[in-house]
């Protein structure tokens, strides 16, 4: 997009920007024709991403789980057995001895404690609640990783571009090298002015070894999400002027997007909880039955038991977990409202340096990087009529300091594009 314009705008049609001209578009033009077809897009690195993420293989397993427990939630616990002896004499000859008395009964029986109703309907909507939020997590994953992959996937894109915007300028360093060593054997230079040029050509080399290890530290990054090294070349990146959608509608749409899928799953399950600690109020049933066998001539005995709780001491008990679940609700809803706020801060904030850095983009299109350009022209041409080296040294640093702060500024763009862009689910993303 922009570097097509420089090949146009940013470069006038001189003989000593022909090198750099030409390795800047095709370096970085849309049009790149010598793109290899196996080249990563930004999209298809999203996508393997997402399809071999371990952390969205974790969250399935959490998702799994909540199901699972949903299942199960609001059932029966399972009945009591229990067996025993009953009504054992401890004194006279049958002291201690299963038929030594008629009242004693071995017996086996069983119970069966029954929850009210109410709770075991908030046991069931506690668990729900707890699947919505593991589902939405999920959602929320995904938009990480894909923020992620973007911003490493530029941040490669842009440090390998920014490398060989330097190594276009090579050859204009060069130049410089080699118009002060022919003024030294005309005897119109000087030792020290070769030496400045070949130490600024040294620089030159820095900047390029800098930009290709940010370029690895990316892609080692990169790596991490699809799962090995990522060698294959980068393809062009999209459009970063273009976004699916307005400031207004981003604002708009908050709820829907990554960090706030989860709080109304939260409102929930703070919902269930204080519901379940209401049912605390309500008793709680048991039934049981038992079966007594006594000594021989002596009629076997059946119990029926059914028994019931007493929450009768409500006040420092009951009460006060409905009133801490009340206020765990109340702080979900105010901790929602807050994040809600930062949300919104968040979107405007992005959407400001978004804004900002396009427009000092297209000021470094338009102006600076030509400016730069006629500068060190200028100065060359002044070197070689036999001025002093310092102004051509001064225009080469500003010239080479202009194009790397333009392709890191390309480089901060994108990833702000990327910010924006992937703020609500695939559905709405372009």
């Amino acid at each position: 997009m922009f570097l097509h314009q420089i090949w146009t705008r940013a470069f006038p049609a001189r003989r000593w920007v022909c090198p750099l001209c030409a390795a800047l578009f095709l370096a970085m033009s849309p049009a790149w024709a010598g793109e290899p077809a196996t080249a990563l897009t930004l999209e298809a690195a999203t996508r393997k991403a997402l399809a071999q993420a371990p952390l969205l293989d974790a969250r399935m397993a959490s998702q799994h789980a909540a199901r699972e427990e949903a299942d199960r939630a609001g059932a029966l616990s399972d009945p009591q057995l229990s067996v025993g002896i009953e009504n054992l004499a401890t004194q006279g000859p049958g002291a201690f001895t299963a038929g030594g008395d008629s009242m004693t009964m071995r017996t086996v029986g069983i119970t069966q404690a029954l929850p009210s109703r109410a709770k075991r309907l908030a046991q069931r909507d506690l668990a729900g609640a707890h699947v919505e939020q593991a589902a939405t997590t999920i959602t929320m994953t995904q938009l990480a990783i894909e923020q992620q992959v973007a911003a490493a996937w530029i941040t490669a894109w842009g440090a390998h571009h920014e490398a060989q915007m330097l190594q276009a300028m090579r050859s204009e360093w060069s130049v410089d090298v080699v118009v002060a060593e022919a003024r030294l054997r005309g005897g119109t230079g000087s030792a020290a002015d070769v030496l400045a040029t070949r130490m600024e050509a040294l620089d030159l080399e820095n900047r390029i070894d800098d930009a290709a290890s940010r370029e690895a530290q990316a892609r080692a990054t990169l790596g991490r999400w699809l799962g090995g090294s990522v060698t294959e070349p980068l393809a062009d990146a999209p459009d970063f002027a273009v976004l699916a959608h307005d400031k207004t509608t981003l604002l708009s749409k908050l709820d829907e997007q990554g960090s706030l899928l989860d709080w109304p799953a939260r409102e929930h399950v703070a919902e269930a909880a204080l519901a379940e600690a209401k049912a605390e109020k309500h008793p709680e049933w048991s039934v049981g039955l038992s079966y007594g066998s006594r000594a021989r001539g002596l009629s076997d005995m059946v119990s029926l038991q059914v028994g019931v709780s007493l929450p009768l001491f409500t006040r420092n008990r009951q009460d006060r977990g409905i009133s801490a679940r009340a206020a765990d609700l109340e702080a979900v809803h105010a901790e929602y409202e807050d994040a809600r706020r930062q949300q919104a801060e968040a979107v405007e904030a992005a959407w400001a340096q978004w804004d900002a850095l396009g427009r000092q983009a297209r000021r470094y299109l338009d102006q600076l990087l030509p400016q730069a350009n006629d500068r060190a022209a200028l100065a060359l041409a002044a070197y070689r009529g036999g001025g002093d080296i310092q102004p051509l040294l001064q225009a080469r640093r500003d010239e080479i300091a202009h194009h790397a702060d333009y392709a890191r500024m390309l480089t901060d763009y994108g990833r702000a594009w990327a910010v924006l862009t992937y703020l609500l689910p695939e559905g709405d993303a372009p």
